[in-house]
């Protein structure tokens, strides 16, 4: 199942996502609620076709808050090194964990805008994970009950401020740093274990940015039960589970698109300040 959050007229509305069998076009099928609530949601009768006029993918979800792992895939952590970027020449054994702000938040094809305090902006493409229920000190092998569905995610990074900033908060946390979409797939309509991740820069495909989940070196149980031994997750809360391989820098005018396996395509592009 697909959950999008869009807006019609202005006004943010939810639906589920389903392909019609006679046309095989994608409709919002609206909901009456919020869909991370404590009341179920139903449809309201109302069904509009996703590319119809006036109709725009928003972000999924607003989270109160996004976590984020760094280096999380032993190819990136490499990467990182080679480019000089990191001091590790592998990924860490303990988890690196970091935050962005939910105004950092944006949609399908919003604007990324490039900062004027920066002058290397790099795209990551991630698997992201999207809470069902209230988390707290929650064990590993209950985790996944925890999990409402996955979406893609852009953590977009400033990378020179990365490496003058110990706690990356300018780095992570600018606004529109967080490109989330196109819209949830619950937890069992995705293969989390083995999901193919890619990018796309203007139309062409950037083989050094692609990989699998399989390789994460700390699985989705594993954080979800390390991050919320400190902190409560909340429904719609987002963990950015890692980038798999080389990131890259970005220029105003391009185009990025973020690709999971199971998921579907994150479209942004990127402007001046």
């Amino acid at each position: 199942m697909r959950i999008a959050r869009f807006s019609l007229n202005d006004t943010p509305r939810y639906a589920f996502v389903q392909q019609d069998a006679a046309d095989g076009k994608d409709y919002l099928v609206e909901l009456d609620g919020y869909p991370f609530g404590a009341q179920p949601v139903k449809p309201t009768g109302e069904r509009y076709a996703v590319d119809a006029d006036g109709i725009r993918l928003l972000a999924p979800v607003i989270p109160s808050k996004v976590y984020g792992l760094a280096k999380n895939y032993e190819a990136h952590a490499q990467f990182m090194h080679e480019a000089g970027h990191s001091e590790i020449a592998h990924a860490p054994e303990n988890m690196v964990i970091f935050t962005k702000p939910s105004t950092s938040v944006i949609g399908p094809d919003d604007p990324i805008v490039y900062p004027p305090c920066s002058k290397d902006m790099n795209f990551e493409p991630e698997l992201a994970v999207v809470m069902g229920r209230v988390a707290k000190n929650v064990p590993v092998e209950k985790a996944m009950d925890y999990v409402l569905g996955f979406t893609c995610v852009n953590d977009v990074t400033l990378r020179d401020l990365q490496g003058v900033d110990p706690t990356w908060t300018r780095a992570k946390g600018f606004d529109t740093s967080c490109p989330l979409g196109p819209w949830i797939v619950t937890r069992d309509d995705v293969n989390w274990k083995d999901a193919h991740i890619s990018f796309t820069l203007n139309g062409e495909d950037v083989p050094m940015a692609s990989g699998t989940t399989a390789n994460l070196i700390h699985g989705i149980p594993e954080q979800i039960a390390a991050i919320s031994s400190f902190s409560t997750l909340l429904p719609g809360d987002v963990i950015m589970t890692g980038t798999p391989n080389a990131s890259g820098h970005l220029d105003p005018g391009d185009e990025t698109i973020v690709h999971v396996e199971g998921v579907g395509d994150l479209r942004n592009v990127i402007v001046r300040a």
